[in-house]
């Protein structure tokens, strides 16, 4: 184990092989802060690449970061590597590299184009009668009925003896596993990729720098590795169509104290339910709707067995989850199920909390403004807007931006399993529960410059000195200073405290669902208003319905506009 934390040299951008310093940072910062982690295997691959000629490194490191295992030879040409045919007998010896393995006709037709596969089956095909303009497609069905009729199990052969003529070569590496095992490890997850460095090297994406202590790691034990992959392959199998029964089978249990990865297997199970549902199997959607738990999971579950009129059972776990809602979400969706099912059963009608609907209106206008504006929302904005009453098209940006940048010190506390690696765009446990708990007293500490009115220098400090850093909340692009300058001159602070604690109970999910616009109204008394856009046909989405409600009973102006198009 290195004795210090590796680094990054501080720019790349004039070294030809710059991919192979992130690569070579990556495994000595697992090495580093992983060591208890890995496996035989794994420091058998870190000792071994870096006993490798630097030109075999960076042939290896240019193929783990293309997609696939299998690439022709041909096309491994990197000026700064030169000879690759060369810089490959090292990693064919070290067994990290096949040279001219065994593949299928699948695999066959993914590396060749379309004249060669002429070239490649031109007796078959003529004797066949195709004609020399068929796609890829026919000429994989004419092949695939000749090779079936001739054996009874598919035949893997090499690309040599498929192809005669070639003179290219395939090569296919064995280590993709265990390179993508500790992409994995360092980075948290898997869709995040090497080409996160060249972004962050370019400037394109840049990140906030945590101090990162000895237990922010972002898996605690190899178990944990394990079922994050495990998790990661059964969904990539669910999306290639494999059959629900055999994947739930293979479902592996929960992991001990990690919210997180509780959480994926959730998720999958919950896919794994409507996937079920949509192929009409309403048992094995029941019985996986039922693993995942509460939340979505749940209201599907409830409103799946009302559907099958088992209105009795829906209505008994209707009243279970009542008792601890997941989330507002969660909530939201027994409000609508618990009244419909006691009138089924002819049960008393339930006592819901009252809600704030806002004020609706009318606004019509040219139909050419849609294709002039481009949207209905920036086509009301552009109607309403003047130099006193100035409107901008914000969404979901400006309050959770004011958020972000008053509470950027919160958001990027270097609390235990939030941060694990330089390349974090927010706080790993964003979506865990205790979210909000772990980080209370720095929020409030935060939200009290609400009161004492130091607010708005903080946030223009933010707004300076951390323009582009990367934050969960922030959306650079929309924060212009004219629009920042308005919306502290005219939105009061407790306004503000108001919708930052809404916030506050869900930050990951009531992050969306903010009304479009806002319209400031400068002036002696400074004021605004905000206003949800709805094209013709258009509803109110659930999560806006919630803000909606939120802003209404406290008292907060917003209205919603259902534009109608009018026909000169």
């Amino acid at each position: 184990m290195p004795a210090v934390a590796p680094t990054l040299p501080d720019d790349l951008r004039e070294d030809p092989r710059y991919y192979l310093r992130h690569f070579q940072f990556v495994l000595d910062w697992v090495a580093a802060h992983h060591d208890s982690l890995l496996a035989e295997s794994e420091w058998k691959f870190i000792v071994g690449f870096g006993e490798l000629p630097e030109v075999s490194q960076a042939l290896l490191v240019r193929m783990v970061s293309r997609k696939g295992e299998l690439f022709r030879l041909s096309r491994l040409d990197y000026a700064e590597i030169g000879d690759s045919d060369r810089a490959l007998v090292p990693l064919v010896e070290a067994g990290m590299v096949i040279r001219d393995p065994l593949i299928g006709l699948d695999e066959l037709f993914a590396q060749l184009r379309v004249p060669e596969l002429r070239q490649c089956f031109a007796e078959r095909l003529a004797a066949h009668g195709i004609a020399k303009s068929a796609t890829r497609q026919r000429l994989l069905d004419v092949i695939q009925e000749y090779e079936e009729a001739g054996d009874a199990e598919p035949q893997r052969r090499r690309l040599s003896h498929w192809w005669t003529e070639t003179t290219d070569q395939l090569v296919q590496l064995t280590v993709m596993p265990v390179c993508d095992r500790l992409r994995l490890m360092f980075f948290g997850n898997l869709h995040q990729t090497w080409s996160d460095f060249v972004l962050a090297e370019l400037g394109l994406v840049r990140y906030q720098q945590v101090d990162l202590g000895e237990l922010s790691h972002a898996f605690q034990c190899r178990g944990d590795v394990d079922l994050y992959l495990a998790l990661h392959d059964l969904r990539g199998r669910l999306d290639e169509g494999e059959s629900i029964e055999a994947l739930l089978t293979e479902i592996p249990p929960p992991a001990q104290d990690n919210p997180w990865l509780a959480e994926r297997r959730a998720r999958l199970l919950y896919r794994l339910g409507q996937q079920a549902q949509r192929d009409g199997d309403i048992p094995l959607a029941l019985h996986c709707y039922g693993l995942a738990g509460p939340g979505e999971a749940r209201i599907r579950r409830l409103r799946l067995l009302e559907r099958q009129g088992e209105y009795a059972e829906a209505h008994r776990l209707a009243l279970e989850a009542q008792a601890s809602p997941c989330g507002e979400a969660e909530q939201q969706g027994l409000e609508r199920l618990l009244p419909r099912l006691a009138r089924k059963l002819e049960l008393p009608r339930p006592e819901l909390p009252p809600t704030r609907q806002p004020r609706a209106r009318v606004l019509e206008l040219p139909a050419d403004h849609l294709v002039i504006c481009g949207s209905v929302e920036l086509a009301v904005r552009d109607a309403i807007s003047h130099s006193d009453r100035p409107a901008w098209y914000v969404e979901n940006g400006l309050i959770t931006g004011l958020f972000g940048l008053l509470c950027w010190e919160v958001v990027f506390a270097p609390l235990p399993g939030a941060f694990f690696h330089p390349f974090q765009h927010g706080p790993a446990d964003l979506r865990r529960d205790d979210f909000v708990a772990r980080r209370r007293r720095l929020f409030d500490t935060a939200l009290a410059r609400l009161d004492d009115g130091s607010y708005r220098d903080v946030i223009l400090d933010h707004r300076q000195r951390c323009a582009g850093l990367a934050n969960p909340f922030v959306h650079w692009e929309l924060l212009e200073p004219e629009l920042l300058s308005l919306a502290l001159d005219c939105i009061p602070a407790m306004d503000l405290r108001c919708m930052f604690q809404r916030l506050l109970l869900d930050p990951a999910v009531n992050r969306s669902g903010l009304p479009d616009l806002v319209q400031f109204l400068p002036g002696e008394r400074p004021s605004y208003r905000l206003i949800e856009v709805k094209a013709p046909g258009d509803r109110l989405q659930d999560n806006q319905r919630r803000w909606l409600d939120w802003l209404g009973r406290h008292h907060i102006s917003v209205e919603v506009w259902h534009v109608e198009w009018r026909h000169d």
